[in-house]
C-alpha cells in the first residue's frame, strides 16, 4: 500500500471535520496541508542524507530547539495556562514539535552507532540526558502531554535498540520514582485533578470531567453512520470542548458514525505498518531508526489522544496526528512522512510504488 494513501485519508477526514466546525479553521488547516505537501515534494528532489550526515547538523538542530524551548518558557505568552507557543501575527507555533523531530534524529544517529552496546549504563545515561533537557523545559511550561510524548520517544528507542529486560525494569522503576516526585512537586493542581478524574469518571462531570463526559456522549450517540454532516449536537452546539484539536475524533464520529471512526483507526494502523515495513527494508541503521522513531512518536500520540476521547487516559492536550487542527503538529507529521518516503525510494529503487 502506498505510504500516502492512509495519510491522505486521515488528512481528508481532518478537512471534512474542520469544514463542519468552522470555515476559518478549515481554510487555515487547508493552507497547512498545502505546506505539508510542499515539504513532501521538497524531499523528493533534495539529497537530505548528505545534510544529515554533516557532523554538526543534527546536534545543531537539537541545540536550536533547546534555545527555542527556553525562550518560549521565559518570554512566551501565557495561553491556556501554559507558555508553549511562539506567536507570529495570526499564527502560533509550538517549538516542542521541533523537539520531537530533533529527538528522533539525534536518537537515530546515536543508537545506530551504539545499539550493540546500548546495555552499558553510560550509553543509557547519555541518551537520558538528551531527553531530560527538553522534557524539563516542556514540563515547566507546563505541557504534560508533550512531555509524555518526548518520554515515549526516548523509552521507545531504548526498547527497539535491544535493551535487556533487566535494564528496562530498572529504568521503569526509576521513572516511577520520578513520576511520584513530579506528582508531588511539578504538576499543577488542575493536572493532578485530570489524572484523578480518570479513575472517577462519573464525578465532577460539570468541572474536571466535563470534556470527557461530552466526548462520550458524542461518540455514544453517533451510531454506525452518525448524525450527518453539520448535525452533531455536541459539536455544533458547543458542548464538546476543543472539537478541532483534543476531541477531533469524537467530532468526526458524532457526524459520520462509528464506521468512520473504525476507518480512521484502520488507516492509521495501515500507515504505521507501512512505516515499519519500510524500516525493515532500509539499507542503513540510521534510516531504520528514523522510521522506528517516527512510528513510536505517531503511535504514542494517536493512542493517548484516543484514550482521552474515550476516557481511558487523562486529557493532556495531545494532538491526533494528521487529524487535529494545528500547523505545528501537522507539519511535523508531514516532515516525518517526507523523510520516510525518501528512505523508501532510496532503499527500494525509483521504480517501486510507495
Amino acid at each position: 500500500m502506498n505510504l500516502f494513501i492512509p495519510a491522505g485519508f486521515l488528512v481528508i477526514s481532518s478537512l471534512i471535520v474542520m469544514s463542519s466546525i468552522s470555515s476559518s479553521i478549515f481554510f487555515l488547516q487547508f493552507l497547512w496541508v498545502l505546506l505539508g505537501v510542499l515539504i513532501v515534494l521538497f524531499f523528493l528532489f533534495v539529497e537530505w542524507r548528505s545534510l544529515f550526515n554533516y557532523r554538526w547538523f543534527i546536534p545543531g538542530l537539537y541545540a536550536v530547539v533547546i534555545i527555542l524551548l527556553a525562550l518560549v518558557y521565559f518570554r512566551g505568552p501565557l495561553i491556556n495556562q501554559a507558555r508553549s507557543w511562539i506567536v507570529l501575527g495570526p499564527l502560533t507555533l509550538q517549538p516542542v514539535e521541533l523537539a520531537k523531530i530533533s529527538l528522533i534524529l539525534i536518537y537515530a544517529q546515536y543508537f545506530s552507532r551504539r545499539h550493540l552496546s546500548i546495555a552499558r549504563w553510560r550509553n543509557i545515561f547519555i541518551s537520558f540526558v538528551y531527553f531530560i533537557v527538553p522534557v524539563g523545559l516542556v514540563a515547566l511550561q507546563p505541557d504534560l502531554g508533550s512531555a509524555l510524548i518526548l518520554f515515549g520517544i526516548w523509552f521507545g528507542f531504548l526498547l527497539v535498540s535491544g535493551l535487556p529486560l533487566k535494564r528496562v525494569t530498572v529504568t521503569i522503576l526509576i521513572f516511577l520514582i520520578a513520576g511520584f516526585l513530579m506528582w508531588s512537586f511539578v504538576l499543577q493542581n488542575y493536572q493532578r485533578q485530570r489524572i484523578v478524574g480518570l479513575f472517577y469518571p462519573e464525578e465532577n462531570i460539570l468541572t474536571i470531567n466535563y470534556s470527557v463526559y461530552q466526548s462520550k456522549i458524542a461518540v455514544g450517540s453517533a451510531g454506525w453512520l452518525g448524525k450527518g454532516y453539520g448535525q452533531g449536537t455536541q459539536t455544533q452546539l458547543g458542548f464538546l470542548t476543543e472539537p478541532e484539536t483534543d476531541f477531533v475524533l469524537a467530532a468526526l464520529i458524532e457526524e459520520w458514525g462509528w464506521l468512520a471512526g473504525l476507518l480512521v483507526v484502520g488507516a492509521f494502523l495501515a500507515l504505521i505498518f507501512r512505516i515499519l515495513r519500510i524500516a525493515s527494508f532500509a539499507d542503513r541503521n540510521f534510516d531504520k531508526f528514523i522510521c522506528l522513531g517516527a512510528a513510536i512518536s505517531l503511535s504514542w500520540q494517536f493512542f493517548l489522544n484516543i484514550g482521552s476521547t474515550l476516557g481511558l487516559s487523562p486529557v493532556i492536550g495531545v494532538p491526533l496526528p494528521f487529524l487535529s487542527y494545528g500547523g505545528s503538529s501537522l507539519l511535523t507529521s508531514f516532515f516525518l512522512l517526507a523523510i520516510i518516503n525518501s528512505i523508501a525510494r532510496l532503499s527500494w529503487g525509483q521504480q517501486k510504488s510507495f
